[in-house]
């Protein structure tokens, strides 16, 4: 039924897994440069201080992850929904290869644009977080 589901997913974990490869190289020249450049210098200032990467130490990983689950789980209830509903005796033929197509494609759909809307959610707050914080 979720077989749609698997190439997105597959691609999207190797994607993943070649980008924090290539990030921990990058983030590695990073640090040895600022080493360097810490070595070079004759007088030391009485306190060292590394920039800030980051504007605070808060992240918004939990509510971006959060809001695409949820969008997904929404995603999954609305498609079922929209099946039930809409295509004729779709419990008891469901070893009919018409009906798991469309379900197919039905699902895929209504995954997709919700967990988008969730994410667009999860940006919109982080917006107003972001600009409630600088006032």
């Amino acid at each position: 039924m979720m077989d749609f589901i698997m190439i997105p997913a597959i691609i999207g974990i190797i994607t993943l897994g070649i980008y924090k490869l290539f990030e921990l190289f990058a983030r590695r020249k990073e640090r040895l440069a600022l080493i360097e450049k810490l070595t070079e210098v004759k007088s030391f200032p009485n306190e060292i201080r590394f920039p800030k990467y980051f504007s605070s130490g808060f992240s918004f990983g939990a509510l971006k992850a959060g809001s695409l689950l949820i969008g997904i789980g929404l995603g999954l209830l609305v498609g079922y929904l929209i099946c039930c509903l809409t295509i004729p005796d779709y419990i008891q033929n469901a070893g009919n290869w018409k009906i798991e197509r469309f379900s197919g494609i039905i699902y895929g759909a209504c995954i997709f644009v919700l967990g988008g809307i969730g994410l667009i959610t999860a940006f919109v707050i982080e917006l107003k977080l972001g600009r409630s914080k600088k006032e």
